[in-house]
């Protein structure tokens, strides 16, 4: 069985770099990806952020078009709740036309950033459409297949490209999951924010359980992760241990995985609400190439895995690079 590796990268501006810099550095990445035979590479969405550069990705995939020529490159994700999914659907079509066949549209359903930050992106929005009424409109839009019935039959999103964009949904829940499969729509879990091994089986299983087939596609089932391959166990565990994950419990039962203990209380701050902040050892697959191997393979031999999105935030960027270099050398034989 064939395998396929991609990467997530979230342009991190590590102490003593600026924006400009990691910029440099995904730029690098993209092009080191592709002469490995990386399937993707994706970029996110974060905002009001000193930590995550990348607060644009249309603009940002945009110039990896331009920097690269084969692989897919793509959003992981847009945030759909601040945005019309009209406009949404134009920026991705002039993507797809500058880059027919290479385009990938990964949705996410978090805020990408703090309160005043989703304050600030919907401000004078007055619609209160729902994300699932939004994914419907921009699956409509992306084709130029609006239903009969759509309140804004016969609008055209220009350009039409020959190749349109792939729609990906992004999430850490079986209720994402369950969106993904009722939507019909490939399925991305991101285990590298949700560690929860119950919850991303539950998420898979809903996602087999509810697909719906009735849309013409297959389910598609892809697994986001935080890896780290280095020369030696010892190293991998090194570069992996300073590392935190980091979660904001609000009253209202909402739970968010932020960057820092800072951020969180800066989430609470800004919510005015209760809440609680829980910090402990990020979750992340380490090692050499030869274990890193064994537990993807067992991995997708035991959850039906499609593809594996793996993000590697390590400050070295020699030795990010490295990592992924070894990723690819382990599965030389069996990249799809």
């Amino acid at each position: 069985m064939g395998i396929k590796l991609s990467i997530l990268d979230q342009s991190v501006v590590f102490p003593g770099e600026t924006a400009y810099d990691a910029f440099q550095h995904t730029i690098e990445l993209v092009q080191k990806a592709e002469s490995l035979s990386y399937n993707r590479f994706w970029v996110s969405e974060h905002h009001d952020s000193e930590q995550v550069a990348g607060s644009s990705p249309e603009v940002l995939i945009s110039h990896l078009l331009a920097k690269t020529e084969r692989i897919r490159i793509g959003s992981g994700g847009i945030m759909l709740q601040h945005y019309s999914p009209y406009k949404v659907a134009e920026n991705f079509n002039v993507l797809a036309s500058l880059a027919p066949g290479r385009v990938d549209l990964g949705i996410g359903r978090a805020p990408g950033g703090l309160p005043r930050s989703t304050k600030a992106l919907q401000q004078g929005i007055t619609e209160a459409a729902t994300l699932t009424e939004k994914l419907e409109d921009l699956q409509q839009f992306v084709k130029n297949q609006l239903h009969d019935e759509h309140p804004l039959k016969g609008l055209k999103v220009s350009p039409i490209p020959s190749v349109p964009v792939e729609i990906y949904i992004l999430g850490a829940s079986a209720a994402s999951a369950q969106s993904a499969a009722e939507a019909g729509l490939p399925y991305v879990f991101a285990q590298f924010i949700n560690g929860d091994h119950t919850i991303a089986e539950a998420a898979f299983e809903a996602y087999h359980q509810h697909f719906n087939k009735e849309k013409g596609t297959q389910p598609k089932l892809l697994l986001a992760l935080s890896l780290i391959v280095a020369d030696t166990e010892e190293e991998a565990v090194e570069l992996a241990g300073e590392y935190k994950n980091v979660k904001i419990h609000l009253e209202n039962g909402k739970t968010l995985t932020v960057g820092t203990l800072e951020q969180a209380e800066e989430y609470g701050r800004q919510t005015q609400a209760k809440f609680t902040v829980e910090e402990k050892q990020a979750e992340i697959t380490k090692g050499t190439k030869e274990t890193v191997r064994q537990k993807l393979i067992e991995i997708q031999q035991k959850y039906n895995i499609d593809e594996f999105i793996v993000t590697t935030s390590v400050k070295d960027f020699t030795k990010r690079l490295r990592s992924f270099e070894l990723l690819s050398e382990a599965f030389a034989e069996l990249l799809v």
